[in-house]
Formats: C-alpha cells, sequence, structure tokens
C-alpha cells in the first residue's frame, strides 16, 4: 500500500537536503487514486479531469484547527498569484461537514465535500493544513507535507518543467502549527472488516445487483463473493472517482428516483471493505448467489391496451455501436391518451436506453428540435437500466396520440461479447375518457459555436412559460464534450431557484428524470438551462479536442438541449 512505501522512505529520506526536491529524475512518480468530490457549490471536481493542468494543489482543511485560518489564507493567495499558470488549487473537507456548513465557511476556493472522508484518507493526510500537489495527467504525487518553502520549491520546478517524469524524493515536510487528523471509522473497519453477509452484499444487491446480474446490462455479474473479490480493485476505483453508479446527480438540489445515489456510509463500508482485504462469508450462505438472472418480467397492469412492437436489432458480439432510430406507425383509429405504458426489452443485457416521442407525419425522432432553439414535443418517455419499467402518468394528465401519429425512438446498445438480438415492447394504457391535462416537455436549447481545446465552455438556454405549469421530470442531452449541466426557473421579480443538477454529465448516461415532488411553476416565469461543454484533453469521452464544432442533433456533432416535462396547472 502507498503509506507503507512512503512510511520507509521517510525514514530514509530525512537526512536528503530539501533542494532534492529540485534534482533532476531519480525514481518514478508515487501514484496516487483518481477520486472525484463535488465542492460547496455542487460542482465537480475529478483529478483526471484536470489533464489540462500542470498541477492539482489540495490541502487538507479542518474548521476546527485553531491554525486553519491563516494556512487557509497563505493556500489561497498562492493560488490566486498563480492563477494564470496552470495549477489549481482545491481545499478538501476533513470533517464531514455538510453542504451549508461548508458554504458558511465562504472560502474563495472551492472546498471539496468528502463526506464519507475516504479521499482525505486515501490521500493519507495525517494533519489540517496539509498540501498534496498532485501530478492529474499522471495520477502521481509530486509533492506531499507542508504548505511552506518546500511546496512552493517544487511549484516552482513544475512550473519549470523540471519534476514532470519523476521525483526524487517523497518527504512528508512536518508542519509545525497543523492538527493531526484522525479517521477513526476507517481504522475500526480495517482493524475488523465490514461483516460481508450482514454489511456488505446487502449494499451491493441494493446498488449494483439491478445491472451486475446475469442477464443484466453490466459488464459482469456480482453474483457471489469470488466474483466481487476478484473486482474488488475496479469496483474501488468507480467508486471513489464516481464513475459507478452511474446517473449520479447533486443530491442537495431536488430529488429523483431515478437517479443512482450512493450514500457516504454505503461508500465507507464497501472501500474499507476491500482495504481490508475483502473477506468472505465466515461459514454462511453467500447472499451474493440470490443474484441470478432475472425472470422475464411481464405486464404488471395486466395486458395493455396496445402493444408496439419495435423492430428486431442484431447486436454484434463486440464494438462500440452507434444510436439507432426508428419508427413505428401506430395504426391508431381515433384519439388515445396514455396514462401508464411499461418497456419489455427484448435483451436487457444489451439494451442500455430508449427514448420515445409521438410524431407527426413528417416528424423524425428528433421533430423540430433540428431547426429551432426551443420548441414543445410530446415525450413518451425513457428506459434506461435499473429504473423501474411501469410509468404511469399523473392522475389526470396523459400524452395525447393521435390518428395517423407514429412513434420515434432513438435506442442505445451496448455489445457483450455475444451475438443476440433484442426486440423490445412497449405496452401502452390508454384512459377511458380524456384527462384534463395533457403532458408536454419543452425543449430549451441553444446554438453555439464550440472552440478547441477548452476545458470549460459555458452556455445557457431558456424559454418563458406562458401558463402556470406543473413541473414533473428533466433530461439533460448533450454528446461526447457535454460536462454538466442545471434546471432552474426564474418567477418575476424573484431570484433563480434550482431545480435539479447533473454536475458531471456523461453521454452514456443520459436518463429521464421524474422528479419526486413536482413542482409548481407559475406563468411568466423562465425556464433556464446553464450548463459547459468539455472539449479538452480531460474529457475521457472526447473523440478530438482539437475538433470546432457546431450545434447539431448528430452524435459526431454537439448539443446543448435541457428537457422540462410538465402540464398545465389548470
Amino acid at each position: 500500500m502507498r503509506f507503507i512505501a512512503r512510511n520507509m522512505f521517510v525514514r530514509c529520506s530525512l537526512l536528503l537536503p530539501l533542494l532534492v526536491w529540485l534534482a533532476p529524475a531519480q525514481g518514478a512518480l508515487e501514484r496516487v487514486d483518481d477520486f472525484a468530490l463535488l465542492d460547496q457549490h455542487g460542482e465537480f471536481h475529478q483529478l483526471s479531469r484536470y489533464r489540462h493542468m500542470r498541477a492539482l494543489a489540495v490541502m487538507a482543511y479542518s474548521a476546527d484547527c485553531p491554525a486553519m485560518a491563516e494556512m487557509a489564507a497563505r493556500f489561497e493567495d498562492l493560488g490566486d498569484t498563480l492563477s494564470d499558470r496552470d495549477i489549481a488549487f482545491l481545499f478538501i473537507d476533513t470533517q464531514g461537514l455538510d453542504r451549508g456548513q461548508l458554504r458558511g465557511l465562504e472560502l474563495e476556493l472551492p472546498i471539496l465535500d468528502d463526506g464519507g472522508r475516504l479521499v482525505s484518507a486515501a490521500l493519507e493526510f495525517g494533519q489540517a493544513g496539509e498540501v498534496a500537489l498532485l501530478f492529474p495527467e499522471r495520477l502521481s504525487l509530486f509533492y506531499q507535507g507542508a504548505a511552506g518553502a518546500g511546496f512552493e520549491q517544487t511549484l516552482d520546478a513544475v512550473l519549470a518543467a523540471e519534476v514532470t517524469n519523476s521525483i526524487a524524493d517523497s518527504i512528508r515536510a512536518p508542519l509545525e502549527a497543523g492538527c493531526p487528523l484522525e479517521f477513526p471509522v476507517r481504522e475500526t473497519m480495517l482493524a475488523e472488516a465490514p461483516d460481508y453477509a450482514g454489511e456488505v452484499a446487502p449494499r451491493i444487491i441494493e446498488n449494483c445487483g439491478m445491472c451486475h446480474r446475469r442477464g443484466g446490462v453490466g459488464p459482469f455479474a456480482l453474483d457471489s463473493h469470488l466474483m466481487l473479490l476478484g473486482w474488488s480493485p475496479m469496483i474501488r476505483e468507480v467508486l471513489l472517482n464516481k464513475r459507478m453508479p452511474p446517473m449520479q446527480v447533486d443530491p442537495h438540489i431536488g430529488h429523483s428516483r431515478d437517479a443512482q445515489y450512493i450514500a457516504a456510509e454505503d461508500l465507507q463500508v464497501l472501500v474499507n471493505w476491500i482495504d481490508a482485504g475483502a473477506p468472505g462469508p465466515a461459514g454462511e450462505a453467500d447472499p451474493l448467489l440470490a443474484l441470478a438472472e432475472a425472470p422475464a418480467p411481464g405486464w404488471q397492469l395486466g395486458e395493455p391496451d396496445y402493444i408496439v412492437q419495435a423492430p428486431r436489432q442484431d447486436i454484434p458480439p463486440v464494438g462500440v455501436l452507434d444510436y439507432t432510430y426508428e419508427e413505428t406507425e401506430l395504426g391508431l383509429g381515433e384519439e388515445e391518451w396514455v396514462r401508464a405504458l411499461q418497456y419489455l426489452p427484448g435483451d436487457q443485457s444489451v439494451l442500455h436506453h430508449l427514448m420515445s416521442f409521438v410524431t407527426g407525419e413528417g416528424e423524425d425522432f428528433w421533430g423540430a428540435e433540428r431547426r429551432q432553439e426551443n420548441s414543445t414535443r410530446r415525450f413518451l418517455d425513457g428506459y434506461a437500466p435499473g429504473q423501474d419499467l411501469l410509468r404511469e402518468f399523473p392522475p389526470g394528465t396523459g400524452v395525447r396520440i393521435r390518428p395517423g401519429e407514429k412513434l420515434s425512438m432513438q435506442f442505445h446498445y451496448v455489445t457483450n461479447g455475444q451475438s443476440t438480438s433484442d426486440a423490445t415492447r412497449i405496452g401502452l394504457y390508454f384512459y377511458d375518457e380524456p384527462p384534463e391535462r395533457e403532458i408536454f416537455t419543452d425543449a430549451v436549447s441553444t446554438r453555439f459555436l464550440l472552440p478547441p481545446n477548452v476545458p470549460e465552455f459555458p452556455l445557457r438556454a431558456s424559454r418563458r412559460l406562458e401558463r402556470d405549469a406543473v413541473l414533473t421530470g428533466v433530461r439533460a442531452r448533450m454528446n461526447f464534450r457535454g460536462k454538466k449541466m442545471k434546471f432552474a426557473y426564474q418567477a418575476p421579480g424573484e431570484p433563480l431557484r434550482e431545480i435539479f443538477s447533473v454536475p458531471a454529465y456523461n453521454y452514456g448516461w443520459q436518463p429521464y428524470y421524474r422528479l419526486d415532488e413536482p413542482l409548481a411553476i407559475p406563468a411568466g416565469a423562465t425556464l433556464h438551462v446553464i450548463g459547459a461543454f468539455d472539449n479538452s484533453i480531460s474529457n475521457p469521452n472526447n473523440p478530438n479536442p482539437d475538433a470546432e464544432l457546431r450545434f447539431g442533433v448528430e452524435s459526431w456533432e454537439e448539443m446543448f438541449t435541457g428537457y422540462f416535462t410538465y402540464h398545465h396547472a389548470h
């Protein structure tokens, strides 16, 4: 482990002069774990997404430390001085404070919300005020210790490109005024690992089991302790850098049962159990054996009034597949109103997501979005792994389908090593009588020219509501270079109110989020979509950071569209 190697080296290196930091390459850079956290404002920070920067400086922050204010002020001053030198400065909370407490600190720099204190421990901070100077491109450590002369000399060396490839030392320079940091939860769990059957397996089933089961869309099944043990290094990695669970959003802005929230306590148990050696069941039955292949789902509300049979899609065993678009003529003889629908995937192991719109003659899946910045659509619903297959609209509301209209669908498939086919069905349940309110979806977008090699290209789009509305869901839509998107509204004479936030947009996961609590928005209010692109080497999904792009709906173009689903209040 990293801390063992460092402690052995420190005993040998204390005799070396501090000037060794400026020496040429002597040994390999010390590796660090990639990590991702939100800050006090809900912004997403990931070490590997600072690759466009020379370095990332992180200071351990503890509000209880008497010397913290002075150390933090010096750190902020240094960050301000180097603000144009491609070195980013961040604090990390080592106490587990909540969002409100973090904002109350009124720091100029971002402070990362390390609720489970896992990242602070992984960085091996021993004292408040200690700094780590990290190399994002190689997930490595330049320096760790006091924010004094050694730190500043290392910064100078990094700016002079003298320690880009290697480092001679790993001195933990002692702090004179720092306060010792303790991680009691981690220490307890490392001394006595969390119980596999009682604490670990239930969390795997709850957070991972929907996809990582036989026949699921996950690339491997976590259906035994042996499988969990084998994949444990990757599980630890994707938990710390927030790649998994997918579809994570800011838990402090709105709430949707379609998001994959994971509690800090769950993260602590899983990561610390892995670090403690991932011990298995002590003689009792393995609870993960219950994660057998899910039985084929049936129609939860009985036989639908109408079944849409999507065209069969043949999926190759390997490769990255672009979106597939299909249209199905409904052939309805009279107007119908959908009160509920259910997806029955043909092969859940390859169907990654599906979006459906009701469209008229001459319209394709994109409809008026191709030519208009703002348009009103009839979005039926979406399917994504891990979400409910059945969707029931709020009582008294529905999606209208007129005679001659069709269903336009967008499919996203993933390969799983086997040739297979998918023939998804969608069951529609109709009202006997038309409901009082129709469900609409406003697509709110803007046109732009995205320059190359820009890590944050901010964009905004807006639309004014003409009538009182009740918002029931939102969806973010960008392509490979999407970075973040937030939904908000502003009523006349009132401040901006945030609705929902996707701080780490992922082109592979763009579900429709139904709000747990529908939101009443008055007439005259303006809907806002606020976000940014990352067209740089720091974006792991970016196929070409040197490309300049314009708005377009195809996957090789870029789009910036927020969808607001609502019905009128009366």
